[in-house]
């Protein structure tokens, strides 16, 4: 089967929670992060079309966890397999071009996680 996303993803290969730092909420963890964005196991239903300020450490093996800080639209959801998860897409639209850089790297697999 032929890929047809615009950016490469990728999964993490442990479990990343990701915060809503608005509300200081653990909102769920990442299913598969791209440079420009992200899909998440959500543990609650998310507003539909909203935008969130998001922050997760990227796993990195050769020292801590970066903390990253990144905005993101909600572009589509759905009820997960498993009662009260959802899945959610979403496209990055702030970052830090620090940020942006490493988790670019990141996803090609440059950086170690």
């Amino acid at each position: 089967m032929r890929e047809h996303r615009r950016s490469k993803r990728r999964d993490p290969e442990v479990p990343v929670h990701v915060v809503n730092t608005m509300t200081g909420e653990t909102i769920g963890q990442i299913g598969n992060l791209s440079p420009d964005g992200m899909m998440l196991i959500a543990n609650r239903e998310l507003r539909a079309d909203a935008l969130y300020q998001f922050s997760f450490p990227l796993p990195i093996h050769s020292h801590a966890p970066i903390e990253i800080e990144v905005g993101m639209h909600e572009q589509w959801s759905e009820p997960a397999s498993v009662p009260g998860q959802y899945w959610a897409g979403f496209r990055i639209v702030s970052m830090s071009a620090e940020d942006q850089e490493l988790l670019a790297e990141w996803v090609e697999g440059g950086v170690n996680a």
